[in-house]
């Protein structure tokens, strides 16, 4: 399908560009104008839309009202969007990414000036993070309203919150509060338990053949961060880092300036994304640092040789690139038909904390 030349996400079609994912409060990977870039559709038949223009947003966000699907770009990963309060509209993410429904989902707004219509109860600390971090990669967990029902929540009483940093998940969020919408529920727009998509082409892959016609996938270009948010546990006295993500512990404690309470799975009763032993899984088997051998898979840093006869997948320079690169090379191992992939896992600094625990979790066996 032949497309006209994508223009820029503007305001009102101004032609303004606007520029995705800044990260003011971290120096970012890659600073990125954003285009939605042209794509075929001639497999599914939802609509993927590869023309972010304000008019198309505002479309997007109607469909969200109407109860559809929409599948927008963030800067951690892709999400399946639903309005948060429609039961049957969140039901349909359920269902389309084969989710236990005990599972919570994270609800996305477009600023913390709605966070008190979805948390009952929200401590200090937590109004400091939200101030500090948001917009960006940080989930905070608090005490819901009544308006997060148990079809979000997974029948807790609590309830996952952000603010995401990218332009398109943004404006397409304003334009939904717009329209009368509160917020928008939107887990990673894949499967469960598999690889989270970072870009528009893996979301196609991965739930494409279970969206309806009236669905939309948005393409925002590559997620810039490429794993998923950090999520913070705000019920307690202290914060406590439920799962690692880019804003890590030792940024919140600087922050904050206080220690955080350590993370105790065994007595954890707080239940949100990422807990599993085994989730972020490929088709291939994953194995953490060791040798692989001829025709198996291998990533690791750069500065790490490839051994003889391993197909190198990603050969990123740092931590940050890692992030970003670690989702697509895993899928680019199946792509391969490749069975193993063996990684070598970065140093546990920064993002390295959060790599090493998907890596750990999509090489658990079954």
């Amino acid at each position: 399908m032949k497309g006209r030349r994508p223009r820029p996400l503007d305001d009102g079609d101004s032609g303004e560009v606007r520029v995705s994912g800044h990260l003011s409060w971290a120096k970012p990977i890659e600073n990125k104008r954003v285009f939605c870039l042209t794509q075929s559709a001639t497999i599914t038949f939802m609509t993927i839309i590869s023309n972010c223009t304000a008019t198309a947003l505002k479309d997007a966000a109607s469909s969200l009202i109407k109860g559809n699907l929409v599948a927008f770009p963030t800067e951690t990963v892709y999400g399946l969007g639903a309005d948060a309060t429609n039961e049957k509209a969140v039901a349909r993410i359920y269902e389309v990414k084969g989710r236990p429904t005990d599972h919570p989902l994270i609800v996305h707004i477009s600023s913390m000036e709605l966070l008190d219509k979805w948390a009952s109860e929200i401590p200090e600390y937590a109004i400091k993070l939200a101030r500090k971090f948001w917009p960006g990669p940080m989930t905070l967990i608090l005490p819901r309203t009544e308006l997060a029902k148990d079809f979000v929540t997974g029948g807790q009483n609590n309830v996952g919150i952000r603010v995401p940093e990218h332009s398109v998940a943004l404006e397409l969020l304003k334009k939904f509060e717009a329209l009368g919408g509160l917020g928008v529920a939107a887990p990673s727009a894949n499967r469960f338990g598999k690889v989270s998509p970072t870009n528009s082409e893996a979301v196609e892959e991965e739930i494409g053949k279970f969206l309806l016609e009236a669905d939309q996938i948005l393409d925002g270009g590559s997620s810039q961060i490429g794993i998923e948010s950090t999520i913070i546990d705000c019920t307690k006295d202290l914060p406590v880092v439920l799962r690692p993500g880019y804003i890590t512990s030792e940024m919140i404690e600087s922050f904050l300036s206080l220690n955080l309470a350590n993370f105790d799975s065994a007595n954890n009763k707080v239940l949100v994304s990422g807990l599993l032993e085994a989730h972020y899984s490929p088709n291939a088997q994953v194995k953490l640092n060791g040798v692989p051998n001829p025709g198996e898979g291998f990533i690791a840093l750069a500065d790490v040789p490839t051994p003889v006869g391993a197909v190198r997948l990603a050969r990123p320079k740092n931590n940050d690139e890692y992030a970003h690169e670690l989702y697509n090379a895993l899928r680019l191992a199946d792509s391969k038909g490749i069975k193993t992939v063996q990684v070598i896992t970065p140093v546990e600094q920064g993002v390295g904390v959060a790599i090493k625990n998907r890596l750990i979790k999509a090489s658990f066996i079954k």
